[in-house]
């Protein structure tokens, strides 16, 4: 199999997939059965991992960290791949194993593999987590085209089953059309949302600060509860990733979608995933190659938090 970074077998650092002794780890969740425009998100997990053996010998130049020697791949998770609900109901198990073994980081995948992995989440912290959403979709319908759950529903779901923190819920780069009810859903229920348009023009560390510095704010407010990142591709404009199933012009760049990660690393996040990753539409491998830094970029911030502790 391919692992993730450089760390394949085929690498030169001949690291072994599959080590139950590493803190981290990555596993694929190869499902795009809820895609509501094109379909290929199931490529995804094997697309950002060719494309992470780019990225050397793995030290962040911010954080001057690598997860190198801690980091492992676990594959892709055996799954149904023609029911939503078997889908889910398989990865149950897996994922509860999975999360607490490992501090994970989830290769999708459509957007619909969230909420089972926010329930894992949710049944073994015995909390509900907060949640920062990168996206160019709010995911706040009621339903996915008459039926009652997909890729566009779990954003509404996970807030109506209490998985999260409502007033600890921020979504960056919401830009695609839509009710004003389902756009504005997570701001009624107490969260925050940063539109593109509010973005536009914000590039670097000092002027990004003003909103960063409201998301540690909620989450100090509400005795800062355990933090999952979730990663929508398509947050960025498809210039920088064109290799998605429902892209959005005037999406976010990959500068400040890193930036973002960046200054935010030493917040408490317990895990992240990143999904709709679509090689079919890709050119040249830009999205998987954004993809594979943002996943890389989290876990060298991890291990940078985890051994320096909080700034």
């Amino acid at each position: 199999m391919s692992s993730f970074a450089f760390l394949s077998n085929n690498a030169f650092m001949k690291v072994a997939p599959a080590d139950a002794a590493m803190p981290y780890a990555v596993a694929g969740v190869a499902w795009d059965g809820c895609v509501t425009n094109r379909p290929g998100a199931r490529f995804g997990p094997r697309a950002i991992r060719e494309a992470s053996h780019m990225l050397c010998d793995g030290v962040h130049p911010h954080f001057d960290a690598t997860p190198e020697g801690r980091l492992t791949d676990l594959g892709d998770l055996v799954l149904p791949n023609t029911s939503l609900e078997g889908m889910r109901a398989a990865m149950g198990a897996l994922v509860d194993r999975m999360v607490r073994a490992h501090h994970m980081a989830w290769l999708g995948g459509d957007h619909s593999i969230t909420l089972p992995l926010l329930r894992a989440y949710k049944a073994w912290l015995g909390r509900p987590l907060a949640v920062i959403h990168f996206d160019a979709h709010c995911d706040t319908w009621e339903d996915h085209f008459g039926e009652p759950s997909g890729h566009g529903t779990w954003v509404y779901e996970a807030i109506q089953e209490g998985l999260v923190v409502r007033e600890c819920f921020t979504q960056f780069g919401i830009r695609s059309a839509g009710l004003r009810e389902a756009r504005e859903y997570v701001a009624d229920q107490g969260g925050q949302i940063f539109s593109a348009r509010q973005l536009r023009g914000l590039d670097g560390p000092a002027q990004l600060q003003p909103l960063l510095q409201r998301v540690r704010e909620r989450l100090a407010a509400h005795g800062n509860p355990p933090l999952y990142l979730s990663l929508d591709i398509d947050c960025l404009d498809p210039a920088f990733a064109p290799g998605t199933g429902t892209p959005e012009p005037g999406g976010m760049t990959t500068n400040q979608v890193l930036t973002i990660l960046e200054e935010l690393a030493d917040l408490p996040f317990v895990g992240m995933d990143c999904v709709e990753v679509a090689p079919p539409y890709d050119h040249a491998e830009l999205t998987s190659y954004a993809a594979a830094s943002f996943v890389w970029t989290y876990l060298c911030g991890r291990v940078a938090a985890d051994t320096r502790g909080p700034r």
